[in-house]
């Protein structure tokens, strides 16, 4: 019998992802949307916080262990920026689209590749239930750069501007396997699995 964990977060194609990491260990993902969840409040400047803020949410309306991302591009030349607030850089209501537009505005002063280093960064925190005092968490990086202009149609957010040199590819050029192998939550999940091995839900 597979325990149930819910998802902190209504993007589908984040919950596939999970899903596929997380079916190994016997773990079926439910996105909170389809529990009725509303999303959380992220008023916090870290990942870590804002992930812990997005999985007691979960935890605390539905009574499951429940599992939150919270991920974003950090781009060199800009401080950081868009940071934790990469899917409402553009304000809302939330739009990739609009979203790469103004990442590459932003970046128009900095034409060459080197100027345009990027990371992507996931933290991912476990929760057994809403009060638990001591929440898996895991982090992991992806480094990269930003394009002048979208290749690829996979992936989401901004996949499609990030470049990876040694492989020649965009993030949206990935196929999901190879993007599940290399990505940042890719390798904050690894890393929670391993953390699951010894402290199991």
């Amino acid at each position: 019998m597979s325990k149930r964990l819910v998802l902190a977060s209504n993007n589908v194609k984040k919950a596939a992802e999970m899903q596929a990491l997380l079916a190994p260990l016997g773990i079926e993902v439910i996105p909170q949307s389809a529990l009725g969840v509303s999303e959380a409040e992220e008023p916090h400047p870290t990942f870590v916080e804002n992930a812990l803020a997005k999985a007691r949410h979960a935890a605390a309306a539905t009574g499951l262990p429940a599992v939150a991302d919270d991920s974003g591009l950090c781009v060199e030349a800009l401080g950081g920026a868009p940071g934790v607030q990469s899917a409402r850089f553009a304000g809302e209501p939330k739009s990739d689209a609009r979203n790469n537009a103004l990442l590459l505005e932003e970046l128009a002063a900095f034409p060459e590749p080197e100027q345009r280093r990027a990371y992507f960064c996931s933290v991912v925190v476990l929760v057994r239930h809403a009060d638990d005092p001591r929440p898996l968490i895991a982090d992991g990086e992806w480094h990269g750069q930003i394009l002048p202009a979208a290749r690829g149609e996979g992936g989401f957010g901004y996949d499609p501007l990030f470049w990876l040199p040694e492989l020649g590819q965009t993030a949206a050029e990935l196929d999901a396997a190879l993007k599940n192998t290399l990505s940042h939550r890719g390798a904050a999940m690894r890393h929670l699995l391993t953390r699951l091995e010894s402290h199991p839900l």
